[in-house]
């Protein structure tokens, strides 16, 4: 399916999701802790998702993923938490976080999760194509 990177400071976590992810048919091409040398490694592998535990929600981690979707526009991020509340949420997307994934992982929402989400922006795609085309040349709906 798709290739995915996973940023976590804790190891067991990124063993537990890239298990999950692989037995979900996904490739998961590299693993990393969150030190600035680990994700420009990680950037590299030019991943279509990205499963990143930032920690705390605050400046630095904040930072961390401006930095990812500054480096890889095209890559859908999920935000990895065990804290995810109503201003977590808001701030993640604001941020361009595209989903989310809980701990402790559980496979079936981890996997649905992301086939919601890769979903949702197909849908997006399409409507927004569909829009643009009758744009182009000239045509509403209407006619």
């Amino acid at each position: 399916m798709l290739k995915a990177v996973i940023l976590d400071a804790n190891a067991v976590a990124r063993n537990l999701l890239s298990s999950v992810l692989v037995n979900g048919g996904h490739d998961v091409v590299g693993d990393a802790n969150l030190a600035p040398a680990s994700l420009a490694r990680v950037i590299k592998l030019k991943p279509q998702i990205v499963c990143v535990d930032i920690g705390e929600t605050d400046a630095e981690g904040l930072a961390l993923l401006d930095k990812i979707k500054a480096d890889l526009p095209k890559a859908l991020l999920f935000l990895v938490s065990s804290k995810i509340d109503a201003t977590v949420l808001q701030t993640a997307q604001e941020r361009g976080v595209h989903g989310f994934i809980v701990k402790p992982f559980n496979s079936v929402a981890v996997l649905t999760s992301i086939r919601n989400t890769i979903i949702r922006i197909a849908k997006q795609q399409r409507a927004g194509t569909a829009e643009a085309a009758p744009e182009a040349g000239g045509e509403t709906a209407a006619e």
